[in-house]
Parts: structure tokens; sequence; C-alpha cells
């Protein structure tokens, strides 16, 4: 009977912080949590992640309020610079 669209679009607007994950030799340490970097918009911390050395990127992390089925509410390196390359398209 209808078929279901799915919303494409992401809130860049939406609460976001960056957080980064305390690391050894350029690696996450898994027995520490991650602290806050900064925080702001999504679209904020998209530009502040973008800004750090390729290099380090995976020791970073977004978290924001899930936006099924585009944005979950941590968001790893590989998401982050895919939800980068597509925002000006959503």
């Amino acid at each position: 009977m209808g078929d279901v669209v799915v919303e494409s679009k992401v809130d860049f607007g939406a609460l976001a912080a960056l957080r980064k994950w305390p690391s050894l030799a350029n690696q996450r340490r898994p027995d520490r949590e991650p602290y806050q970097v900064s925080e702001g918009t999504l679209d904020e911390c998209i530009s502040a992640f973008m800004q750090k050395p390729a290099a380090t990127r995976h020791l970073y992390e977004i978290r924001t309020a899930a936006q099924p089925p585009l944005v979950t509410d941590i968001l790893s390196p590989e998401h982050v610079t895919e939800l980068s390359r597509w925002r000006e398209f959503l």
C-alpha cells in the first residue's frame, strides 16, 4: 500500500562533540575513555575533525544524536570523512 520513503537529510546543525582517545604509540588506548576536544554543531565538529592530520584521525570520533539511517550516535573517523564528502549534497 505505499512505499516507505527514507529521508536522506542530515541535520548538520545538531549538537555534537568531537572526542579524542588517549593514545600510546599513535594507537587508541582501549583501557581509557575518550575525552572531549570541542563541542558545537555537527558541521563544526566535522570541520574540526577534517583539520586534524590524516595520520591521527583514527584517534577521534564525533558523538551526536543519531539521525537514522545516515548518522549514528558515535561516528567513526571513516564515517566522519564520508559525511564530510557528502555534506554539500545532503
